[in-house]
């Protein structure tokens, strides 16, 4: 934390015999660059899609997925009219 710039003024409207200060002040966050870069990365093994069975499975999931995102944007467009 850095302090940029102070003032202190004596125009508060109180009978007291203290300042009013204010002050301008920097602060710097630090962030875990561990935890910053850590994601989930799916990976794909693309030979498995040689095999029939396999490739069936994944087009079932990949149209069930298409057809559920479908159903959403449908229900917001509704929402918003």
């Amino acid at each position: 934390m850095s302090i940029l710039n102070v003032q202190s003024s004596s125009i508060a409207d109180c009978d007291t015999d203290q300042y009013l200060v204010v002050a301008n002040i920097k602060e710097r966050l630090a962030v875990n660059k561990a935890a910053a870069q850590k994601f989930y990365v799916e990976r794909f093994n693309l030979r498995k899609l040689s095999e029939l069975e396999v490739r069936k499975q994944y087009q079932i999931k990949t149209s069930n997925r298409n057809a559920a995102l479908e159903n959403l944007n449908d229900s917001e467009d509704i929402n918003k009219a």
